[in-house]
C-alpha cells in the first residue's frame, strides 16, 4: 500500500504497541469481559489464516449476518486482512432478504450467529451456487441437528486457520501488507425503500478518508476520540454509521467498544458503561425521551412536581441553547447549575449519559424538539449528516457552532453544493466506488465531474450550515402545485411520546392527510391511568379517547405549520409496523408505496366528503 494503514494494519499495530490495552468489552455470564489488542488481532489473524486456507481470493465477498460482537469486528478485520470484502447483514433481515444479498454479492463464505440466521440462509442456500461455506457462532439447536457438508462451527473455523497459520506464518502478512488504496473493504447494502436493497462499494482509500476526517484538528468531535473514550455498539453493524463509530473508530482511533447485550437492553446497559461518546439514529433518540415520560409517570407526587419543575427549567435552557447556537448565557449556567443538583445529573445517570461528552444523531431528520429536550438537560448533542454512499461524511454540527433544524457545517476535505432542484452534491476522497454489479445506478448516482447526488433536498441557513427538508423522491407536490416537505411535519407530530409513527399523504392532492401510529408502551401506560382498558395494540388505537388524544398532538403540529401544510384528517395505524412483513427498511425507515397500497382504503376514506 501506500503510506496509508488499512484497518487490519491499524489493529496489528495496536497490539504490538499496546497488547494488554483493552479494544472491546462483551458481557459474558454477567460480567463484562475485556478483550486486548492483543487478542483482537491475534483474533483476527486467525480468521484470516481460515479464510486463506478455504482459498479465499482477493476480492472475494465473505458474509456475516449476526448482533453486535466481538467476532463480527474479529471478521470484519479478517475479511479486509486477506483483501476480501465483508458484506454485513441485518439480523432482522428474512430469508427473502438473506436471498438477495447473498446472491447479487455473490459471497463464499458466511458466518451467522445462530440457528435462526442459519435457517435463513438454509431456505434459500439452493439458489445460491457461490456460496461454499457456512460457520456458525452458537452451537445450541444446531449440533447433531443438521447435516450439510458446507456447515462447521465457530471453533472448527478458527482451528482451520491455527493450522494454517502454523504452516504458512508469514501469508497473511504478505497478503495484507500488498494491499492497495481501491481494494474494496465492504459491500454495504442500503436501506432500499424504492426497490431491492444496492450493494455500495466502499474501499479501503474511503475508509482512510474517514479516518483521517475524524483525526483533523477540525474534526466534528472535539477534542479528537481517542484511546480515552467509549462507545456502546448497538446498531446494526451493517449500517455504515455504526461500522463509523464501532468497527473504525476503534481501529483508527484506539476508542474502546462495548457491546450492548442486545437492542433492548441497551438502557440498562448504558447505566452500567457511561460511554463518552454516544451515536443514535432519531427513532433511538425518541424512545429515550419518551421513556423518560412513562418513568416519571408512576413516580410519587413530590418526585412528579420535582421533574415538573425543572423539566420546565430545561425546555428554557434549551430554547436559548437553540437560540444562541449552543452557547450558554450566564442565566443558563445558574440554572442549568441548580438543576443538575435537583433533578439532571441524577436523569442523566439514570439513562446512561453522565460522561457523554458527544452524543450524534444521524441517518435520518430528528424533531428539533428533541434535540432541545437533551439540550435542556445538559447532553452535548449534535444532528450529523451522511449516507453510506459518501462514506458516512458530509456535513456536522460542531461545538459552539450548533444550529438546531440544520445538519450543520461542511467537514473537511468535503465539497458541497446545492443544485437548481434543490438537491444536495458531495464531492470528496470518501466517495463510493459505486453499486455493485449496476452501472447504470452508479452513473445516475455519480456524475461525470464526481459529484455524488444525495438524492437528498437542502437550503443553506446563514451560508454556512446546511438544512435538510426531506428526499427528493418524498416531496409532496399538492393538487394546487405547492412542494411540501412531509419529513417535517411527520417529525413534528413524532416528537409526542404518545406517537411513533407518522406518514403524511397527499401527492396531487388536494389537502394533506396522515397515517399516525401510536408508541404502545406510553399510550398504554397513560391509558392505564385514567383506566382505560384494552387487550391489543389495534383495541388501543382504536379507543376514543385515544384518537382524542392524537387530535390534541395533530392540532397543536397543525398551529404551527402554515394553512397549505396542516394535516386536514388522519387514521390510525392498526397495528405496528413490522420489517419482515415489508413495511419497514432495515433500518426502521417507511417504505412508502408498501404503505400506501396496504392503507389505500384507509387513505382513499379521507379524501371523501364523509371522510373528512
Amino acid at each position: 500500500m501506500t503510506d496509508q494503514k488499512s484497518l487490519p494494519q491499524r489493529i496489528r499495530a495496536h497490539a504490538a504497541e499496546k497488547p494488554d490495552g483493552i479494544a472491546m468489552r462483551e458481557k459474558n455470564l454477567g460480567l463484562w469481559e475485556p478483550v486486548t489488542w492483543a487478542d483482537y488481532w491475534d483474533s483476527s489473524s486467525l480468521v484470516a489464516h481460515a479464510l486463506l486456507s478455504l482459498g479465499v481470493e482477493v476480492g472475494d465477498r465473505i458474509a456475516v449476518h449476526s448482533e453486535n460482537r466481538r467476532e463480527w469486528l474479529f471478521c470484519d478485520i479478517g475479511i479486509t486482512a486477506v483483501r476480501a470484502a465483508t458484506v454485513g447483514l441485518y439480523p432482522t433481515n428474512p430469508a427473502a432478504e438473506v436471498l438477495h444479498v447473498l446472491a447479487d454479492s455473490g459471497s463464499r463464505l458466511i458466518v451467522v450467529e445462530d440457528q435462526e440466521q442459519l435457517d435463513k440462509t438454509l431456505e434459500v442456500i439452493d439458489e445460491l451456487p457461490t456460496l461454499e461455506h457456512l460457520v456458525y457462532l452458537e452451537p445450541r439447536g444446531i449440533v447433531g441437528r443438521y447435516d450439510d457438508p458446507r456447515l462447521m462451527s465457530w471453533e472448527d473455523f478458527i482451528e482451520l486457520g491455527r493450522q494454517h497459520r502454523s504452516a504458512h506464518p508469514d501469508a497473511l502478512d504478505a497478503r495484507l501488507d500488498a494491499g492497495r488504496t481501491d481494494d474494496l473493504a465492504t459491500l454495504v447494502y442500503t436501506s432500499g425503500t424504492t426497490g431491492p436493497p444496492k450493494g455500495a462499494m466502499l474501499t479501503m482509500g474511503n475508509v482512510e478518508f474517514v479516518l483521517e476526517t475524524l483525526q483533523s484538528g477540525e474534526a466534528f468531535i472535539n477534542p479528537p476520540a481517542s484511546e480515552k473514550d467509549v462507545i456502546v455498539s448497538y446498531l446494526p453493524l451493517c449500517h455504515v454509521a455504526e461500522r463509523v463509530f464501532t468497527t473504525w473508530f476503534n481501529a483508527g482511533l484506539g476508542v474502546q467498544v462495548t457491546f450492548a447485550e442486545s437492542i433492548e437492553t441497551v438502557q440498562q446497559n448504558l447505566r452500567e458503561i457511561q460511554p463518552t461518546i454516544l451515536f443514535g439514529v432519531p427513532r433511538i433518540w425518541e424512545k429515550i425521551a419518551a421513556g423518560v415520560q412513562i418513568r416519571m409517570s408512576g413516580a410519587s407526587r413530590l418526585k412528579r412536581a420535582n421533574f415538573a419543575l425543572w423539566m420546565k427549567v430545561s425546555r428554557w435552557i434549551g430554547r436559548t441553547l437553540v437560540e444562541r447556537h449552543g452557547q450558554h448565557t450566564l442565566g443558563t449556567k445558574v440554572a442549568y447549575a441548580a438543576g443538575w443538583v435537583m433533578l439532571y445529573r441524577a436523569l442523566r445517570e439514570r439513562l446512561g449519559l453522565s460522561k457523554v461528552r458527544y452524543a450524534a444523531s444521524g441517518a435520518a431528520p430528528i424533531s428539533p424538539e428533541v434535540l432541545e429536550f437533551f439540550m435542556g438537560i445538559g447532553l452535548p448533542m449534535f444532528e450529523v449528516y451522511g449516507m453510506t454512499e459518501n462514506s458516512a461524511i458530509a456535513t456536522a454540527n460542531v461545538r459552539g457552532r450548533v444550529r438546531v433544524g440544520t445538519v450543520g457545517e461542511v467537514q473537511p476535505g468535503t465539497e458541497l453544493r446545492i443544485d437548481e432542484s434543490g438537491e444536495i452534491l458531495t464531492r470528496h476522497a470518501g466517495t463510493f466506488a459505486g453499486y455493485w454489479n449496476n452501472p447504470e445506478a452508479t452513473a445516475a448516482a455519480i456524475d461525470a465531474d464526481g459529484w455524488l447526488h444525495t438524492g437528498d433536498v437542502g437550503e443553506w441557513i446563514d451560508g454556512t450550515h446546511v438544512k435538510i427538508t426531506d428526499r427528493l423522491k418524498d416531496i409532496i407536490i399538492t393538487a394546487g402545485g405547492k412542494n411540501i416537505s412531509p419529513s417535517e411535519i411527520e417529525n413534528s407530530l413524532k416528537a409526542s411520546p404518545f406517537i411513533k409513527e407518522a406518514i403524511v399523504i397527499g401527492d396531487r392532492r388536494s389537502y394533506l392527510t396522515a397515517l399516525i401510529g401510536i408508541e404502545l408502551d406510553t399510550v398504554g401506560e397513560w391509558a392505564q391511568q385514567r383506566k382505560l382498558s384494552f387487550t391489543t395494540y389495534r383495541d388501543l388505537s382504536r379507543k376514543a379517547e385515544v384518537v382524542e388524544l392524537v387530535q390534541g398532538i395533530v392540532d397543536s403540529t397543525n398551529s404551527r405549520l402554515a394553512a397549505v401544510s396542516t394535516i386536514k384528517a388522519f387514521r390510525m395505524l392498526p397495528k405496528e409496523l413490522d420489517h419482515e412483513q415489508g413495511e419497514l427498511t432495515a433500518t426502521q425507515k417507511v417504505k412508502r408505496s408498501a404503505i400506501t397500497a396496504q392503507f389505500s382504503d384507509d387513505i382513499e376514506s379521507m379524501y371523501t366528503k364523509a371522510g373528512r
